[in-house]
């Protein structure tokens, strides 16, 4: 710690002399230590996909879930310190329900993004508190099928101001990631954790804005950047987990549902395949030179 900070990281409610907050750069280092958790917002539906790293023989294999289900037509994938983590999916499924109960309807995911990024940020104010250590990327399909008529919550006005806007769209697929200070942003793709940078390089390539992708697509191309982050790493073993949310006409009917293991494995194969040919192509240059 430079001098800089010298007595101002002992409360999260206290800014140094340069405005920063070190209680909050200090939960987004504990972020980065966790394993690698990316989303992907396809054409037709978003893919969450989280490198679980296994640190005991012990662990059964499958067990520990780590993305969890938050509305039927939700998820959610966090990277950090689990329990932080589990924390966060508890409160945002109350959210999820209060809402429910309110409007009669599922919770859009801006809302629920809106809802839980002012959340994490309530942490960030109070020296009796600390910052989550957690960064959390929430995906789902907000489905036109299930939104109140002319796509209103209540009895707002219909036109003016806080009134239906002419041309918009309600419905589709939602990615949103919540970071440890509460800022929160809309994303075609994200990634965090330690290998979110490789992460973040795959996911520009694949030119997600386009809406070009596939959710099958999506699912393979998720498990192939999971492998090669974890590739540049070279961590422990891990366990790939996946799942995935659909329009209602898709495989999932507009569910938050863990991705088939056929097609997992499928995935992981071709990610294996491709993450050996990169090598391949690696060791031909060496000898080249």
């Amino acid at each position: 710690m430079t001098s800089i900070g010298t007595g101002y990281d002992l409360s999260n409610s206290v800014f140094s002399p340069d405005g920063r907050n070190f209680q909050v750069e200090y939960a987004v280092k504990a972020v980065e230590n966790g394993g690698t958790a990316i989303g992907i917002r396809c054409k037709d539906g978003i893919v969450l996909a989280l490198e679980k790293l296994i640190t005991s023989k012990l662990l059964k294999p499958g067990a520990n879930k780590r993305i969890a289900t938050v509305d039927r037509n939700m998820g959610v994938v966090s990277s950090g310190l689990l329990p932080d983590g589990r924390h966060f999916v508890s409160r945002a499924r109350d959210e999820a329900a209060e809402w429910r109960r309110l409007y009669k309807s599922p919770t859009p995911t801006s809302a629920l993004a809106n809802r839980m990024g002012s959340y994490v940020q309530m942490y960030t104010l109070y020296s009796s508190v600390r910052p989550f250590g957690v960064t959390a990327i929430v995906g789902g399909w907000d489905s036109e099928a299930e939104l109140p008529v002319d796509g209103q919550v209540g009895s707002g006005p219909k036109v003016g101001s806080g009134g239906k806007k002419d041309g918009a769209k309600y419905g589709g697929p939602f990615l949103y990631m919540i970071e440890p200070s509460g800022l929160y942003w809309g994303y075609y793709g994200a990634a965090t954790g330690k290998g979110r940078q490789i992460a973040k390089s795959e996911l520009e390539k694949l030119s997600l804005s386009e809406g070009n992708l596939s959710l099958e697509e999506g699912v393979k191309e998720a498990a192939r950047i999971i492998y090669v982050a974890h590739d540049d790493n070279k961590d422990k073993d891990f366990e790939l987990e996946m799942t995935w949310v659909s329009s209602l006409d898709g495989p999932t009917k507009g569910r938050h549902e863990e991705v088939p293991k056929e097609l997992r494995e499928e995935a992981e194969r071709l990610a294996k395949k491709a993450l050996e040919g990169d090598d391949d192509d690696d060791d031909d240059e060496k000898m080249e030179e």
